[in-house]
């Protein structure tokens, strides 16, 4: 059996804030690539919950945060649909996230 590693370095300021954030995934040939932003979540099979873990820079651009996160929930949305196979809720997913991109001002309304 194979096995590796995905792992995110953060420098932290001396108030613990993230100052600098990278990630290595060298399977698929990232090593060391500089974000200011990561979001992970892992399911407990125990508790039955997702737990997570959010961190961004100190200086990632409110408009980029917005921006991070309405490409999350159409990412989600692809993985709700392949994970499942339900098209309506995947595309409830979709709606959602043209609706979030309209209230956080990325988007005219349509």
């Amino acid at each position: 059996m194979k096995k590796t590693q995905i792992t995110i370095d953060v420098e932290l300021d001396e108030n613990h804030i993230p100052e600098k954030m990278s990630w290595n995934a060298e399977d698929g040939g990232v090593k060391n690539q500089a974000t200011k932003a990561a979001l992970m979540s892992v399911w407990d099979d125990k508790t039955k919950e997702a737990l997570r873990l959010d961190l961004w820079t100190k200086d990632m651009p409110l408009d980029d945060m917005k921006q991070f996160f309405h490409q999350i929930f159409i990412s989600m949305a692809d993985s709700y649909q392949r994970a499942t196979n339900d098209e309506d809720v995947s595309a409830y997913i979709i709606e959602f996230a043209q609706n979030f991109a309209y209230k956080a001002g990325l988007m005219d309304e349509q």
